[in-house]
């Protein structure tokens, strides 16, 4: 993981109202789901670790006041979270972050290509493991969307500081998913989104993918409207200029996940290797449970 290579996958964010909607959304669908992590300007998550390295990331507003300062101080993350809400509601699929070692020189890079989404933020918050045990994590950001989006946007994570906690319990998820093989993105604006995401993802020949970039750990597949109802039967909505709607699941057995969505009664339906599940409250994408012998 390089500031100078093509970035990895490194986690998604999936704004939500409620904390404890997504926490019973998540485990109805198999997942395990890791205490509540407290950022210090307002807002808080309950992350889905996974054993590839990724993870999602539900956020909700803890604090309102200490967000609404936050957003007026400048903190882009708070800022675009807000944004996001105001254009979409209170859940869905707001970010797609990328791994990298040097936010500095990622943050150097949107700006000179005129993509930058406002100053970096470095912060710190503890994380607790299923056990009980703490530390403290830290980490630096750096942000890129397209002038005058609203919607969705990127950025790049740096890890200072990784917790010395055992994942291990957290990572392994009942419904048998053991990583993210894609995320599916819709845009009206194409050419516009493509030259976006090579820039965030640092890989200067993405535009010769034809909307499919290839991370080194995931692809990122931008489709039109017309694709996405294609391929997943699932209804685009209001087409924009870039908007994350799929979470591509990897997991070895279709039948077992499949029973255990059915005993959760989590409405599902079958595509060859794929169960498609649509979004809900505490569940803001389209995610699908491949099967990955």
């Amino acid at each position: 993981m390089t500031s100078s290579g093509i970035h990895p996958l490194d986690h998604l964010v999936l704004p939500t109202q409620s904390l404890d909607v997504a926490r019973a959304r998540l485990n109805a669908l198999g997942f395990v789901v890791a205490p509540a992590g407290i950022h210090p300007f307002g807002t808080e998550n309950c992350c889905v670790f996974l054993a590839d390295g990724t993870y999602l990331e539900p956020l909700a507003i803890g604090r309102e006041q200490a967000a609404t300062e936050a957003a007026a101080e400048g903190n882009v993350f708070v800022a675009r979270d807000r944004l996001y809400r105001e254009s979409r509601g209170n859940e869905g699929f707001s970010a797609v972050v990328l791994g990298t070692d040097n936010a500095d020189d990622d943050h150097e890079r949107y700006v000179e290509a005129g993509l930058s989404a406002g100053d970096k933020l470095s912060f710190s918050r503890a994380f607790t493991d299923t056990a009980g045990k703490s530390d403290t994590a830290s980490f630096k950001l750096a942000f890129a969307a397209a002038p005058g989006q609203t919607d969705a946007f990127l950025f790049a994570c740096q890890r200072i500081n990784a917790p010395r906690v055992d994942r291990g319990a957290l990572q392994a998820h009942p419904n048998g998913v053991d990583g993210i093989v894609e995320v599916v993105a819709i845009s009206s604006a194409s050419a516009e989104q493509h030259r976006l995401i090579s820039v965030a993802v640092n890989d200067q020949a993405a535009d010769a993918h034809d909307g499919v970039f290839h991370l080194p750990n995931a692809v990122l597949t931008v489709l039109d409207t017309a694709a996405f109802m294609a391929r997943f039967g699932i209804p685009a909505g209001t087409p924009s200029e870039l908007h994350f709607a799929a979470v591509v699941f990897s997991i070895r057995d279709i039948g077992a996940t499949a029973g255990l969505l059915a005993a959760n009664a989590v409405q599902h339906d079958m595509s060859g290797n794929d169960i498609i599940v649509r979004p809900a409250s505490g569940q803001g994408a389209a995610f699908i449970f491949r099967e990955i012998p």
